[in-house]
C-alpha cells in the first residue's frame, strides 16, 4: 500500500491511497473458491460447483464486497501511519478497477481536528454568587405554591388587579369585524398580560352587568399583521368579577404537597432541601456559563465544517423529538432551517474541542467517586433513590452523560483557581427568575 496526503486548507486533507491489484485479486479468488465449497447450486451437487459457474454467479458481488473491506481497511491503515485525528466522516473517491490496472487507487478527502493551544483566563473576571436558603426564602416559595393554587370567588365590586373577569367583547375596524376580535364569555385574569395593557385599563372598574365601548390602537408590531397599527372600537360586557382566594397554610395545604400527614414544619424542611438543590443548581449554571464564555473568548479555534454540520443535524433531530413530547404534529420533512442551528452548533463543537483540551492538559478525567456522588445527588429529588442510582449504572450512555457534567464541574474548578474571582450575594427573586 502506497498513500500520499495533501493539505487543501488548514484542516482539510486529501490521502491518496494505492493497493496492489494482486492483493484484490488474491482476496477475491480466496473468497470465491470458499464459496464453490459451500455454495448449492441447481444441477451440480454441493461443493461440486466449478469456479467458473461459481465466479459468474458470485463474482461482481463478491468483487464489490472486497474492494470496499479493502477501502476502509487500508484507509484507517494509512491515517494511523500518517498519525491523522479525522474529523466527521471522509468523502471516498474509488477509481474503476480495469484489468489493465496494476493498482486499487481511492482518494479520501476529509477534515482533521485543530490544535488547539489553550489561551490565557488569568485575567478573566467571574463573578460567583451567593445564596443561603432560609426563612424568607422559604416563605416566598410557600407564597408561590398559594398562588398556583388560587381559587375565584364572585365579588360584588369593581374590577381590580388580580380579578378574574368574565366578558364578552366585539370589535370592529372601520364599522368592519376583524379575525380574532370577537368572544364570548372569555376569562382573563387582570395583571397576567394576556390581553394588550390599553384593553386590561379599560376592564380594570368595571362591574357585572356593565358595558361599555371604547377605542385602542394596535401596536404597529402587534402579531396581527391585519390589525397592526390599526384603531378598533371594542364594545364589551362584563358578566362576573371573581376576587383571587389564597389557600390558608394548613395541614390540607401541606398535604396537597404530599406531606401525608399535613405536618408544617416537616413540609416547611422539605420545602427548604427543595429550594437548597435548586439553588445550587441555578448558582452552579451561573458560574458555568461564565467560565465557558471567559475560555471561549480566550481560545480562538478554527473548527471543522463537518463537526459543524454533524451538530446542527443533532439539533435538528432534538428539535423533532422536543416538539414531539410537548404533542406538536411534526412532519419528517418539516423545514428545520440548518441556519437556525448554525450559531448554536458552532458555539458546542468550538467548546467541546477547548474543554477536551483543557481536561488532557490539566488532568481534570472524571474519577468514579465524582461520578458516584453525582448520580446519587440526581437521584435524591426521585422517591426511591436507590432505584434511580441502578437505573443510571444500568446504561454506559446515561453514566457518559453523568460523566460529562463532571468533567464540566472540574473544568469550572480549575477555572475558578485560576480566574479572578468576585463573590457577590444574589437576589432570590432574581436567582429564580420569579420577576417579571
Amino acid at each position: 500500500m502506497q498513500a500520499n496526503l495533501e493539505n487543501l486548507s488548514t484542516l482539510e486533507r486529501r490521502l491518496s491511497v494505492a493497493v496492489p491489484k494482486a492483493e484484490i485479486d488474491h482476496e477475491i479468488d480466496t473468497r470465491l473458491k470458499h464459496l464453490s465449497r459451500t455454495v448449492k447450486m441447481h444441477g451440480f451437487r454441493p461443493g461440486k460447483v466449478p469456479m467458473k459457474v461459481v465466479a459468474q454467479q458470485y463474482g461482481p458481488q463478491v468483487r464489490q464486497e472486497v474492494l470496499g473491506e479493502t477501502l476502509q481497511r487500508t484507509f484507517g491503515e494509512a491515517v494511523r501511519q500518517q498519525n491523522l485525528k479525522v474529523a466527521g466522516y471522509p468523502q471516498f473517491e474509488p477509481k474503476p478497477l480495469d484489468e489493465s490496472a496494476s493498482d486499487f487507487e481511492y482518494s479520501a478527502t476529509f477534515e482533521v481536528y485543530p490544535e488547539v493551544q489553550l489561551g490565557d483566563i488569568s485575567g478573566a473576571k467571574i463573578s460567583r454568587p451567593r445564596l443561603e436558603v432560609g426563612d424568607a426564602e422559604i416563605d416566598r416559595t410557600v407564597e408561590i405554591m398559594r398562588k398556583q393554587r388560587v381559587t375565584f370567588e364572585a365579588a360584588e365590586r369593581a374590577a381590580e388587579n388580580a380579578d378574574r373577569v368574565t366578558m364578552s367583547y366585539r370589535g370592529t375596524i372601520d364599522g368592519v369585524e376583524f379575525a380574532g376580535g370577537k368572544a364570548e364569555n372569555q376569562q382573563v385574569v387582570l395583571g397576567e398580560g394576556r390581553l394588550l395593557a390599553d384593553f386590561e385599563t379599560q376592564l380594570q372598574g368595571m362591574k357585572a352587568g356593565d358595558s361599555k365601548s371604547f377605542e385602542l390602537k394596535f401596536p404597529d408590531d402587534y402579531h396581527g399583521k391585519d390589525v397592526a397599527g390599526k384603531t378598533a372600537t371594542f364594545e364589551v360586557s362584563v358578566s362576573e368579577v371573581a376576587a383571587p382566594k389564597l389557600p390558608e397554610v394548613d395541614a390540607e395545604f401541606a398535604q396537597t404537597l404530599g406531606v401525608e400527614d399535613g405536618d408544617i414544619a416537616k413540609m416547611r424542611a422539605e420545602i427548604k432541601g427543595n429550594l437548597e438543590r435548586e439553588v445550587k443548581g441555578r448558582l452552579k449554571s451561573r458560574v458555568k456559563d461564565q467560565v465557558m464564555q471567559a475560555l471561549l473568548d480566550a481560545t480562538k479555534v478554527e473548527v471543522p465544517k463537518s463537526l459543524i454540520e454533524s451538530e446542527v443535524e443533532r439539533l435538528r433531530e432534538l428539535t423533532r423529538q422536543d416538539f414531539a413530547a410537548r404533542g406538536i404534529p411534526v412532519r419528517d420533512d418539516m423545514p428545520l432551517p440548518a441556519e437556525h442551528f448554525q450559531q448554536q452548533a458552532q458555539r458546542r463543537v468550538n467548546l467541546g474541542l477547548i474543554l477536551a483540551e483543557v481536561v488532557k492538559t490539566n488532568q481534570l478525567q472524571a474519577k468514579p467517586e465524582q461520578v458516584r456522588a453525582i448520580v446519587e445527588e440526581q437521584a435524591q429529588s426521585y422517591e426511591n433513590p436507590q432505584e434511580v442510582v441502578r437505573w443510571y449504572y444500568q446504561s454506559p450512555e446515561r453514566l457518559r452523560e453523568i460523566e460529562s457534567m463532571v468533567l464540566e464541574d472540574n473544568v469550572v474548578e480549575w477555572a475558578l483557581k485560576t480566574a479572578q474571582i468576585d463573590e457577590q450575594s444574589i437576589d432570590f427573586d432574581e436567582l429564580m427568575g420569579n420577576r417579571k
